[in-house]
């Protein structure tokens, strides 16, 4: 039995050696994997001299030969196959060990010159793990480290390995070149400044499995680089609904630099605050709705201490995600059991998403992430009044949580903290009236407040609704065939309105 054995990653490598050597397996190498495994001690055939061919091109070229692949890709029950191996000295190869060259890692160095970035794409690699998968009937190919205590046991136990488990190496065999093929064309992409090429592989492993979906009878799993985001530190494991409002709640507070706290229920905002310490945020953002948080997300933009733990400890949350959490809160948070407990790395999380996804039938929308809050150049008071500085405080403030409310989204708000919030509502006048009903139930007053549209207004009644609620301002992105109309009518109302061109629809 022949191993063929050729890796950038040689965790377990020796291990896997030395069990194949005792097990009667001849093994051959390559390079720096062949020179590793002699320093062990481990007797090792160099790929030169099965192929009587030196390593030519600075390795560029080694392992593409028939000597290889015809001992990697011949079909042992073929007669013709067998002979052709007898006729030109070609010995069957019956695993093969690869892992690519480390392109990611290299693309992601600071400083990379473009040399050593093309140099990482391994080429003799891919073409030995796909030959390998291809002929799973005959050859084990192996890329994975973790599977090697699994072959080393079949060997062992069975004397080879059995076809059920190569046909599952087989399939992470070929998932494991696509990845690495949709990582090289989006290094290629993104070089060439092309967004949205005309073919595109999604790289993604699993992060995380999940119970179930959205609902119960619904498969799902994570997959990508979430938990290198967000890191768990307390309570049950991560449901699907958590991880989309763990995302929401995160990624507003963002938007915010002094001291706030959000809460998020099915992935809208219900409340937001701002103020000179956590606590105070946190009164605000829950005066908002003092019902719907039961049972949400909160999460702040700085670290969680003793004073913030205690004041939302008797609250039912599902999760509350911070920068960090001191040892005393965390001590007093982590007393139910069933709370999560998340810390996230503000900057990963800035630079998590390039692009947003969504699947429809037969395939996936593809779109830039709204990155923006508006264009400074664009913004523009349109109304005879002109805005305080209070005013355009609350105005600013409002539509930093406007954008991250579901469409079609009205938000009331003063310089500091959410009053109200309307979501979701297919007519943009429901959501003003959900929004005004939401603050008399909650005993908020609305006078002198600004709201936030996160489109335009089709029709003055949406604004005319505001200002009988108590509105003093508006702002919204302006665009509509009826501007002037609802100009007159905040003109009439005695509101200052302003307009940002720039439209956050949230679908």
């Amino acid at each position: 039995m022949n191993a063929l054995l050729s890796v950038s990653d040689k965790t377990g490598l020796i291990e896997f050696a030395h069990s194949l050597h005792a097990f009667g397996v001849k093994i051959i190498s390559t390079g720096g994997t062949a020179k590793t495994l002699a320093d062990a001690g481990i007797p090792v055939t160099k790929v030169s001299d099965i192929t009587g061919f030196p390593e030519v091109m600075d390795g560029r070229v080694k392992t593409l030969h028939p000597k290889i692949h015809g001992g990697i890709l011949a079909v042992l029950n073929n007669d013709e196959h067998v002979k052709q191996m007898q006729d030109h000295g070609i010995e069957k190869i019956d695993i093969v060990v690869v892992n690519l060259y480390p392109f990611e890692q290299t693309a992601a160095r600071d400083g990379v010159s473009y040399d050593d970035i093309i140099e990482n794409i391994d080429i003799g690699g891919p073409a030995m793990v796909r030959a390998s998968a291809k002929n799973h009937r005959f050859t084990t190919i192996v890329v994975n480290p973790a599977h090697y205590s699994t072959v080393i046991a079949h060997l062992l136990t069975d004397g080879g390995v059995p076809v059920s488990f190569r046909e599952q190496l087989a399939m992470e065999a070929f998932s494991h070149t696509a990845q690495y093929d949709a990582r090289i064309a989006g290094y290629f992409a993104q070089h060439l400044g092309r967004t949205f090429p005309d073919e595109t592989a999604i790289p993604l492993r699993i992060d995380q499995p999940l119970r179930y979906g959205e609902n119960p009878h619904q498969q799902a799993v994570l997959y990508g680089t979430f938990t290198s985001i967000f890191r768990q530190l307390h309570g049950k494991e991560l449901s699907y609904n958590n991880i989309l409002d763990i995302d929401a709640a995160a990624r507003l507070s963002l938007e915010f630099e002094e001291p706030t706290v959000v809460i998020v229920k099915h992935n809208n905002p219900c409340g937001v605050g701002s103020g000179s310490h956590l606590v105070e945020a946190y009164q605000k953002a829950f005066a908002t709705d003092n019902v719907s948080p039961f049972g949400g997300i909160i999460a702040v933009n700085r670290p969680i201490d003793v004073a913030f733990a205690n004041e939302v400890h008797s609250l039912f949350a599902e999760v509350l995600i911070a920068p960090s959490f001191d040892e005393d809160a965390l001590a007093i948070l982590a007393k139910k059991k069933d709370r999560r407990l998340m810390v996230v790395d503000p900057q990963k999380l800035r630079n998590a998403s390039r692009s947003d996804l969504r699947s429809v039938a037969g395939g996936f929308l593809a779109q830039e992430s709204d990155a923006i809050l508006y264009n400074q150049a664009d913004v523009r008071v349109v109304t005879t009044i002109k805005p305080t500085d209070d005013q355009r405080d609350a105005m600013l403030y409002a539509w930093k949580i406007a954008k991250h409310v579901k469409s079609n989204a009205i938000v009331y708000a003063s310089h500091d903290r959410s009053l109200a919030i309307g979501a979701g509502q297919m007519s943009r006048i429901d959501s003003a009236r959900i929004a005004v009903r939401k603050a008399q139930d909650a005993g908020v007053d609305l006078t002198g407040c600004a709201v936030a549209s996160d489109a335009f207004f089709p029709f003055a009644d949406g604004l005319l609704q505001a200002a009988e609620a108590g509105a003093a301002c508006v702002i919204q992105p302006g665009g509509s065939v009826r501007d002037e109309e609802v100009i007159a009518a905040a003109n009439d109302k005695g509101l200052a309105m302003m307009f940002t061109g720039t439209r956050h629809f949230r679908h």
